[in-house]
Formats: structure tokens, C-alpha cells, sequence
């Protein structure tokens, strides 16, 4: 057995079935829905589908990081436990929770001198922070140290690729992800802008395409582009959806009939309630291994 744990937060936004096959430990961020606050706990506070029907109808969200305390309190057992952790943050580019991570490591490690935290800016979001968790996964179960597990993660974490669109562009406006007026004449001409995680971490919109089926497919254009090994790709892939199973299975079938040496059936799951919040129902994220980012 490892003497390390991998941990993450709740927003690598995978479910806890998964998380439990592969022993991968998350903390809570949290939420808020007309006024009354939740833990985002993969569903089990709020169903996915519950919460994603009251932003239809109207429900007014914000969200909240993982605070010091929590940090202690969720690595404190443990270091008690004789284990190292290596943790992965939701990327700096649209949430700070890694300083306060690493406010808790740094007080932590003055009490718990022989233990080490690694915690390290994922640059990545949703089922990408999963994709690179579950990696490190595989490298744990081939014995890598903790040491060596994190030297990985840095030198290989822009190399988790993020390719994500909504037809509903409301709250990528109210984001400021999308300008209004762009907005506004996206709406009217059925345009739905392709994003993705740039290198910084931050979300970029990188093409405007005319209709959800169109926008698929360059999706899937680009994995073969940009996946180690193009059209040959013997990854995994994850998606997310944000209450769009349907389109989660259209995007998967497409992607599978192009990648058919996948090392993994694609592995779906929801958009939880922090990412969600921010992008409001309807979107779809495809992650991949692939070519370094640059922009």
C-alpha cells in the first residue's frame, strides 16, 4: 500500500463510485442557491438534476471555496495516519482555493514535521482535474513515490486538454466568459462558442460555430488533431455535462467511432453544482490527454 494519499476537491467532478475505485480523497466546495447555502458533495446535498431545474427556472447561484480550516481539518487525519498527500487545486485561473491549500500545508507541516503536502495548481477544471487525478491514480499503483507522483503532475499538467460548449449562452455573459453583444447575436444565429482551458488556466472562447451538432463534430476534429497519437489515441477520455446526458452519449458515440483503440470506455459523468453555477445547464466538456498547451 501507497504511503501517500491523492486528494482533490470536489469539482474534479467525478462520482463517488469512481472516486472510491480509485481511492481519491476531495474536499467540499460549496454552494448557494436563493439564499440558502449546501455543500457541493457530488449530488448528495442537492441532486444534480434538482439543482439544474431551479437555474431553469430562474434560481440565482454563488458559489464558495474550500477555506483554511477545511483544508486542515480534511488533511489533518491523514498525516495522523503516517501518510504524505499529494493534492491537486481547481486551477488558479478561476479560483484561488489553492492558497488557502496551501496555508493549510505550510501550518500543517510545522506540526507534522516528517510529513509532506504536495498540493499543486492543476491548471485544469471539472472532469479534467478527474482525468489528471486519475492518472496520478495509475502512477500511485505502480509504486511511484508521492515525490515522484508530483514531479509528474508538474511536468505534464498542460497536457490535459479541455474542449466544452453550451447552446444557452446566459451565463457565460453573465460570467463575462462572452461579451452581451456577442451574446445577443450568438443567440439569435444559434451560435455556440467552443472554450477551452487555456495554459494559464483561465477560460478561453476559441471559435464561434453555427449549431450544436457542427460544434460536436469540431470537437472531435480537434481531439484527433491534438490527442497523443491523433486518431490512433489510446487515452482515456472523460466528459462532463451539466444536466445534457443525452448529449453527453451523441458526443461520446462520435468520439468512440473515431478513437476506437481508447484504452477505456469513456468515462460520463455530471458538472457539479460549483463548476455548474458558472456555466449555467446545458454544457458539454470533453477532456484528453494531448500536446502541451500554449495559449
Amino acid at each position: 500500500m501507497a504511503d501517500f494519499i491523492i486528494s482533490t476537491e470536489s469539482t474534479q467532478d467525478l462520482n463517488d463510485e469512481y472516486c472510491a475505485k480509485r481511492d481519491i480523497h476531495y474536499v467540499c466546495f460549496h454552494f448557494e442557491i436563493d439564499g440558502e447555502q449546501y455543500m457541493d458533495n457530488n449530488g448528495k446535498s442537492m441532486p444534480f438534476k434538482t439543482f439544474y431545474d431551479r437555474m431553469r427556472a430562474g434560481s440565482m447561484t454563488k458559489t464558495s471555496q474550500v477555506n483554511v480550516d477545511e483544508y486542515i481539518n480534511f488533511f489533518e487525519p491523514f498525516l495522523k495516519e503516517g501518510k504524505d498527500i499529494v493534492h491537486l487545486s481547481l486551477t488558479l485561473g478561476i479560483s484561488g482555493t489553492l492558497n488557502s491549500a496551501m496555508i493549510a500545508k505550510s501550518q500543517l507541516e510545522e506540526k507534522y514535521p516528517d510529513r509532506k503536502i504536495y498540493a499543486l495548481d492543476s491548471l485544469s477544471a471539472s472532469c479534467g482535474v478527474g482525468l489528471f487525478t486519475d492518472k496520478l491514480c495509475d502512477l500511485r499503483d505502480e509504486g511511484k513515490s508521492a515525490e515522484e507522483v508530483y514531479e509528474f503532475a508538474m511536468a505534464n499538467r498542460l497536457k490535459v486538454q479541455h474542449w466544452f460548449f453550451t447552446d444557452d449562452l446566459t451565463y457565460l455573459i453573465r460570467g463575462g466568459r462572452v461579451s452581451k453583444a456577442a451574446g445577443v447575436i450568438g443567440k439569435m444565429l444559434g451560435i455556440c462558442p467552443l472554450l477551452h482551458v487555456a495554459h494559464d488556466g483561465s477560460l478561453q472562447v476559441k471559435e464561434k460555430i453555427r449549431g450544436k451538432k457542427k460544434t460536436m463534430e469540431r470537437i472531435v476534429q480537434l481531439m484527433a488533431e491534438k490527442a497523443d497519437g491523433g486518431a490512433g489515441y489510446k487515452g482515456k477520455c472523460f466528459i462532463g455535462h451539466a444536466d445534457n446526458e443525452e448529449g453527453a452519449k451523441e458526443l461520446a458515440a462520435m468520439i468512440k467511432e473515431k478513437f476506437p483503440d481508447m484504452c477505456a470506455p469513456i468515462e460520463i459523468n455530471y458538472i457539479g453544482t460549483t463548476i455548474g453555477s458558472h456555466t449555467g445547464p446545458g454544457l458539454l466538456l470533453v477532456t484528453f490527454w494531448g500536446e502541451e498547451r500554449k495559449g
